[in-house]
């Protein structure tokens, strides 16, 4: 489960006050929203990148509000992938297993499946100047399920492609929708994205999330 509990967050002079809502256990979330409603900043109060003046955040049954980021198990997608210049795709694959100590065995095992899975696997020696649009972004996708976390964040994971590569990366969201082994929220701004993925769809509007509907 993701859920924000009566969050107040203030950036600057925009304020989001008293937010609420839950997706529940393997389900895929949609917040959708105009650009500047804040949208980015819930995600980022989710992972522990913004604090809120007030309220709750829990992940499954915890109460991560005070924990940091690298605490709260999840992965995590921004907006402009934010892949390493001097890192192979395979590196990206690793980081994650490594920075939690993993086993080198279990590291290569690990990357080895995500490539496999993510039709990596001829990409592995390449570096991101070297990847087309969709490679990309299923490097950062992969990066960010490495080490299997039990949520998974996504700021505007089809920005700027075009209709192949976002059909491409839509297809395979829906492959990890499909296995619900991991509950997802994706932020956007494109109600074709909520119609092709969504379990639970949330609007933010006017600094209020309307309430969902469940498909």
């Amino acid at each position: 489960m993701i859920a924000l509990c009566g969050v107040t967050v203030r950036q600057e002079t925009f304020v989001l006050s008293d937010i609420s809502f839950a997706i529940p256990t393997g389900m895929y979330g949609v917040l959708m929203g105009k650009t500047g409603s804040g949208k980015t900043t819930l995600l980022e109060v989710i992972a522990g990148l913004r604090h809120s003046e007030r309220g709750a955040v829990r992940l499954g049954e915890l109460d991560v509000t005070n924990c940091s980021p690298a605490d709260r198990q999840l992965g995590y997608v921004p907006q402009d992938r934010a892949l390493f210049r001097t890192m192979t795709v395979a590196d990206h694959l690793a980081f994650g297993p490594r920075v939690r100590k993993w086993r080198e065995s279990d590291v290569q095992f690990r990357v080895r499946e995500l490539a496999s899975q993510l039709g990596l696997t001829p990409l592995l020696k390449r570096f991101p100047n070297g990847l087309s649009g969709g490679e990309s972004a299923r490097v950062a996708l992969g990066r960010a399920l490495s080490y299997r976390p039990a949520v998974l964040l996504l700021d505007e994971p089809l920005s700027g492609r075009d209709d192949d590569t976002r059909d491409e990366v839509i297809e395979l969201l829906k492959s990890i929708r499909d296995q619900r082994m991991i509950t997802v929220l994706h932020i956007t701004h494109s109600r074709y994205e909520a119609e092709r993925l969504a379990d639970v769809r949330l609007e933010l509007r006017n600094g209020i999330v309307h309430t969902p509907t469940t498909t």
